[in-house]
């Protein structure tokens, strides 16, 4: 016993805790989802969110895997409708789908009714499927648009909402400033870019002892940040769902 007291245990409660979710999840993009979730399994990494886009071409076969995967305890969440902008509206949309968001953000198309109803109509979704209600949604891209925490109160379902910055509790409108780390280097300039944006985040987490939230998309593993995904699912960290968000019985 006298050596192991010379080293400090690490223990679940010592780690830092981690918010994993694996977005953009679609009929398209279920081969590739499927293998991050084995790199996933590899690690024993659980909780994991799924981020489900409603609004594609689901077949009866694609409904199944969700209930599947719902069954095996990964949590689903909302994600917008198509993940697709119908159309590109004023400067800050112009210029978010210019350097950040291609053309998913559908959101940033919307007014605030617009977006309510597209936010009721992806929750609706769910129960029709036969899936659970989720707890989450996250607008593609993180970009909620033009709608404030008390219309999400009012006139929205869904428990919680995540932004590119934290995540909204709809009951008390209570926002929590959480770092995030993000891998979707498809284009020369992104990879640099989100490698000093991930390096700082971790760093926030140390100094203020915050979950960290880890972002992943379905071509991760093919794009210029794969080896500093492994890397970092390889750390030591306590994965946790985004229900412990909640102070709301």
């Amino acid at each position: 016993m006298k050596a192991i007291d010379r080293f400090t245990l690490v223990t679940d409660a010592s780690l830092p805790e981690a918010l994993i979710s694996v977005h953009d999840l679609m009929p398209e993009t279920m081969p590739a989802v499927r293998k991050l979730l084995k790199q996933l399994e590899q690690r024993q990494l659980a909780p994991v969110t799924l981020l489900v886009v409603p609004g594609r071409n689901w077949s009866r076969k694609g409904i199944e895997t969700l209930r599947s995967l719902e069954r095996a305890g990964y949590c689903l969440a909302g994600h917008g409708w198509r993940h697709q902008a119908d159309r590109i509206s004023g400067f800050y949309h112009r210029a978010h789908s210019l350097l950040l968001s291609r053309r998913v953000a559908e959101h940033l198309a919307l007014d605030a009714a617009g977006i309510i109803a597209l936010i009721n109509r992806c929750h609706a979704w769910f129960g029709e499927q036969g899936l659970q209600p989720p707890a989450l949604y996250v607008p593609p891209a993180w970009a909620m648009g033009r709608i404030s925490p008390a219309e999400l109160r009012d006139h929205c379902p869904f428990p919680l909402y995540e932004r590119f910055d934290g995540v909204i509790e709809r009951a008390t409108e209570r926002f929590q400033p959480l770092p995030l780390l993000g891998y979707e280097a498809d284009a020369a300039l992104r990879a640099p870019i989100l490698r000093l944006w991930n390096r700082w985040n971790w760093r926030q987490i140390r100094s203020r002892g915050l979950p960290i939230r880890i972002g992943i998309h379905p071509s991760d593993l093919a794009l210029r940040l794969a080896d500093d995904l492994k890397r970092d699912l390889s750390r030591s960290i306590k994965p946790i769902d985004y229900n412990s968000l909640t102070t709301t019985a």
